[in-house]
């Protein structure tokens, strides 16, 4: 997948300044795909260039004018071709994992304190999902809204974030523990 796809997905909720899209992508799009703000400008642009996206300016008494973006027929179209193409199996691609690997050989101390804190942006991160979550349902409970809901898509993919978060959450205090144990252990001996 390209950056182009993910932001054709987040524009097809409506209209959006680069400003608003960054934030679209922070809390719903970065669950399956991250951009600093910069590239998504730059994505923006290429994508206009393209015919994908449309963008007009509007003007701002008090503020600096902005422009808004939305996706054009052909950046449907393209996104429905995306759609149809086989998924490529996703791997995982993460330092903090290459530091666990080698924690028993370089010392744990560090990594100890690295996989909490990321055990904290995930409880964080899980606060966040969840409040989505019930932001996007309103007052139907999940069953009733997964079945009849308008747009379903982007509540999915919170979901997936939303799974990713717990496990991740689950697996570093794990991983912590008993990293904390065998440091533990090796010190009364």
């Amino acid at each position: 997948m390209a950056l182009r796809h993910a932001v054709l997905a987040a524009l097809l909720d409506g209209e959006y300044s680069g400003y608003q899209l960054a934030k679209a992508f922070d809390i719903g799009v970065a669950n399956f795909w991250h951009a600093l703000p910069q590239q998504l400008y730059a994505e923006l642009a290429k994508l206009e260039k393209e015919g994908l996206v449309s963008g007009r300016q509007v003007v701002q008494e008090t503020r600096p004018n902005k422009r808004l973006f939305r996706v054009t027929d052909a950046g449907r179209a393209e996104l429905e071709a995306f759609a149809e193409t086989a998924a490529k199996p996703s791997f995982i691609r993460d330092d903090l994992l290459v530091k666990v690997q080698v924690a028993d050989r370089v010392g744990t101390a560090s990594v100890i304190g690295q996989l909490e804190e990321r055990a904290s942006a995930a409880e964080a991160k899980i606060e966040l999902l969840g409040a989505l979550l019930r932001q996007l349902r309103g007052d139907v409970d999940e069953e009733e809204f997964l079945l009849r809901g308008a747009r379903i898509g982007p509540y999915l993919t919170c979901l997936r974030g939303l799974a990713f978060e717990q496990e991740h959450l689950t697996w570093c205090l794990r991983i912590a523990g008993i990293l904390r144990e065998r440091q533990s252990n090796h010190a009364e001996r």
